[in-house]
C-alpha cells in the first residue's frame, strides 16, 4: 500500500525557515515524481515544488522560487522541502503527493497519491 507521511510543519515567525519531510512507504520514490502542494483557507490547492527522479527535473512556483529547495534522500525514501524567509502568505496546509513517472505540470490533477498534510503557520 502506497503511503506518504508529511512532517515538519508548525508555527514559525516571519523571516524564519522550515524543512518539511515527505516519507514514503510501500514503494520506492525514485520511480515517481514527488510534488509539494499547499492550500490556504479559502484558496485552491497550488503546486509549490515538484521533483522528478527519472529525468532530474525540478519545478518551483514563482511564490517560493529563490527561497526554497526541494531534495530527495533515496536511502531514507524521503523528499524534503526547505522554505526560507517565510511570510504570512506561506501559511497553509502543505501536502506531498506522488505521480509521474516524468514531471509534466506541477498541478494537483497530475498526482494520484496524497499524504494527510501538515500545517504551516507563519505568525509573530
Amino acid at each position: 500500500q502506497v503511503q506518504l507521511v508529511e512532517s515538519g510543519g508548525g508555527r514559525v515567525q516571519p523571516g524564519g525557515s522550515l524543512r518539511l519531510s515527505c516519507a514514503a512507504s510501500g514503494w520506492t520514490l525514485n520511480h515517481y515524481v514527488i510534488g509539494w502542494f499547499r492550500q490556504a483557507p479559502g484558496k485552491e490547492r497550488e503546486g509549490v515544488s515538484c521533483i522528478s527522479s527519472r529525468d532530474d527535473k525540478i519545478y518551483y512556483s514563482d511564490s517560493v522560487k529563490g527561497r526554497s529547495t526541494i531534495s530527495k534522500d533515496a536511502a531514507n525514501n524521503t523528499v524534503y522541502l526547505q522554505i526560507d524567509n517565510l511570510s504570512a502568505e506561506d501559511t497553509a496546509v502543505y501536502y506531498c503527493a506522488a505521480g509521474g513517472p516524468f514531471l509534466g505540470l506541477c498541478i494537483p490533477e497530475a498526482f494520484a497519491s496524497w499524504g494527510q498534510g501538515t500545517q504551516v503557520t507563519v505568525s509573530s
